[in-house]
């Protein structure tokens, strides 16, 4: 037979260990791995969607997407963000995913070097080596932030740095200065920030600063999926510099064509309507990380309390991980998320707080295994 051959950036990954956790998990799980909001998409976003198809809004859209959208999208970015974005500097994505994938396809070289926090979202690496690049982790400091001395140490020669505050797994915000003195330093030496800010407003505390406001040399990306509870919509934007925009339109034109019209639609009617429904939601998120993060610090376990998004990074230990997940409650271990994470696991609560409660018992059950 035979032999089938496949290209070596792609035997060189791995299947998310996020996603093979999720898929296994058995009808008796308390689900805590995804990183998915358990709301619905709210009405008026649904009827925007409806009142799309109705209309036939259901062909190709521009490659960027619907100009209505870019230009909702950048009253956002200025009302918001501080951030002076023209329409035709936004493409339009399949999510946040889709924005991270044309952006490495466009800027990087076979051999560059891509680096992000480690630990850190899953996808970076992965989509580094799927453009040819080579992925580095710069590691954080007790509190779980970029260490920015480390992370200056090593950005000499590379080609990207990505930036996520709020951080996924950690939920660590990025203070102000740290940020600044990132993207300072990154344009002094050549290398383009990435900020991934899906998880801007789902912050308990402490101010979102968009790394675009300290350097020019910064592509933001951002989604609807967090914010407004729409992840199996897909949709996502970047914005940045339009050399760059140039050429990641030949990227996701040929990959993509263009972003799905329904989703775009509804994505308008999300960023143009009542908003009341995202506080709401950082609300209910906020009420449910005070009761993980103070049952998790009753039954003994140290870790800094998350600023943002909606997780939870514990070092429980390898051997309680698996007794946690062998309970029936999905957890992440910290090894899907980099090399500096051995015996911390990542926790949801985008969960009901029914099932939070009900994790708490099964954790503690395995705590006595």
């Amino acid at each position: 037979m035979k032999e089938m051959r496949c290209a070596e950036r792609c035997l060189g990954i791995e299947i998310s260990g996020i996603r093979k956790l999720f898929e296994s998990a058995g009808p008796d799980s308390i689900n805590l791995g995804l990183g998915q909001p358990d709301f619905d998409t709210p009405d008026h976003i649904k009827e925007g969607a409806i009142r799309a198809i109705r209309e036939g809004k259901t062909g190709y859209t521009p490659n960027m997407g619907i100009p209505e959208l870019r230009e909702a999208i950048a009253r956002k970015f200025q009302g918001e963000n501080g951030l002076s974005y023209s329409p035709d500097q936004i493409i339009v994505t399949a999510g946040a995913s889709e924005a991270l994938h044309v952006i490495m396809h466009a800027l990087v070289e076979e051999g560059d070097r891509v680096l992000f926090a480690d630990p850190g979202f899953v996808s970076y690496g992965a989509l580094a080596v799927l453009a040819g690049g080579r992925p580095g982790g710069v590691p954080l400091d007790a509190r779980m932030h970029i260490d920015v001395e480390k992370a200056k140490e090593m950005m000499d020669g590379a080609r990207l740095f990505v930036l996520n505050s709020p951080g996924n797994p950690t939920g660590a915000v990025e203070p102000r200065e740290n940020i600044r003195a990132l993207v300072e330093y990154a344009g002094d030496r050549g290398v383009t920030v990435v900020s991934d800010e899906v998880y801007e407003h789902f912050i308990y505390g402490p101010s979102h600063w968009s790394a675009a406001l300290f350097g020019d040399d910064v592509i933001t990306v951002n989604a609807a999926s967090k914010t407004y509870a729409m992840t199996g919509w897909r949709l996502g934007y970047l914005a940045g510099p339009r050399q760059y925009i140039e050429q990641a339109l030949k990227v996701h034109q040929y990959c993509q064509a263009c972003a799905t019209s329904i989703s775009q639609y509804a994505a308008l009617s999300a960023y143009c309507g009542p908003q009341d429904c995202v506080l709401a939601m950082r609300e209910e998120y906020r009420a449910r990380r005070d009761y993980l993060y103070g049952e998790l610090t009753r039954m003994g376990f140290t870790f800094p309390r998350p600023e943002g998004a909606f997780y939870l990074f514990v070092p429980f230990g390898k051997p309680l991980i698996e007794k946690i997940l062998r309970r029936g409650v999905v957890i992440v271990p910290g090894e899907a998320f980099g090399c500096n994470a051995p015996g911390y696991a990542r926790l949801s609560y985008a969960a009901s707080r029914e099932n939070l409660k009900a994790a708490v018992e099964r954790i503690e059950k395995a705590m006595e295994d």
